[in-house]
């Protein structure tokens, strides 16, 4: 909890100085009290004394002017709303190596059935595209607010030979730049997500991409997906190991202020893809919380004279 005008917390000095005086009046009525010699008499002039209860109300009255005391200062919270404007370029590798059966039932279902996923998490005001790339990087599709031809061409994805991570960064700063603009706006806020299960091969060298990303400003997070164990089946050639490799994915991440993630399930990479959605579909707000701490004084309030009508008779 943050506070929009801290330097009024300065008033609760007040209630703290109110605090002090109540406990030394009451120290001198203790004084007072022990004047009397006769202590049978006394008890016969104040048959029944209040004891503790007495100081209840006083107590539950200091309380709300507590929370009076902090209202005023305005106090704030972080809250997660979803983005109005944002533009997603969701990235997906289409190389043979994503044949491999290591996460179950390949690699590239896997993939698709959790990026269909990770575009339901989105809100709906967002702009999504997508980019497929093996031996060369494809927009497949332009950023857009129709979420089901992202899914749809999601889903008719195929393989190819090679890798071109690199190309694959830099056709989605260009489906970025497909967005149109609003009028009275510098930008709109875009973040790039790679998948990917090895390191590039082909195509724009790794450094340049990123470079080019840097300039932009445009963070992109990187997903490594599949395990060491993984292999394909070439004809005349049999099976081939097609471990995850992760150390391109990650300079990417770390380069651009991205993160960098390694999934080896498809639990994983949900897990991983559901996080990502949550962060980039919402962004942190500072949301005025004042009205809490005000019905928590008046409830005080209330609980104050409540007590002194049950016990004393009589309002504070």
């Amino acid at each position: 909890m943050t506070f929009a005008s801290p330097e009024r917390l300065a008033v609760l000095i007040l209630v703290g100085i109110a605090a002090v005086a109540y406990l030394l009046l009451q120290s001198r009525r203790s004084k007072y009290a022990l004047r009397f010699s006769n202590v049978e008499l006394l008890e016969s002039v104040a048959p029944s004394r209040p004891g503790w209860r007495r100081h209840v109300p006083a107590a539950t009255f200091l309380v709300a002017l507590v929370f009076l005391g902090v209202s005023f200062a305005q106090p704030q919270r972080d809250e997660q709303v979803p983005r109005e404007r944002a533009t997603v370029i969701l990235a997906l590798d289409t190389s043979l190596s994503m044949e491999a059966a290591d996460v179950e039932p390949s690699r590239i279902d896997a993939a698709k059935q959790a990026a269909q996923s990770f575009v339901d998490l989105l809100p709906e005001t967002l702009n999504v595209g997508l980019v497929s790339f093996h031996g060369t990087a494809v927009v497949r599709v332009p950023p857009t607010q129709d979420f089901l031809a992202v899914k749809d061409a999601i889903g008719r994805l195929e393989l190819n030979e090679a890798t071109a991570i690199g190309d694959a960064v830099i056709a989605s700063l260009e489906a970025i730049d497909t967005v149109p603009v609003p009028d009275g706006e510098e930008e709109i806020p875009a973040v790039v997500v790679i998948m990917s299960d090895g390191e590039s091969t082909i195509g724009t060298p790794i450094d340049t991409a990123i470079a080019e990303a840097v300039d932009r400003g445009v963070p992109i997070s990187t997903i490594a997906f599949g395990t060491p164990d993984g292999e394909i089946e070439i004809e005349e050639e049999g099976f081939i190991k097609v471990p995850v490799a992760e150390e391109d994915l990650r300079d990417i991440a770390n380069a651009t202020d991205g993160s960098f993630f390694e999934a080896g399930s498809v639990e994983e990479l949900n897990s991983i893809y559901e996080g990502l959605g949550s962060a980039i579909g919402h962004e942190t707000e500072q949301r005025d919380i004042s009205q809490w701490f005000v019905a928590l004084a008046l409830a005080f309030a209330l609980l104050t004279s409540g007590l002194s009508l049950l016990w004393f008779s009589r309002l504070p």
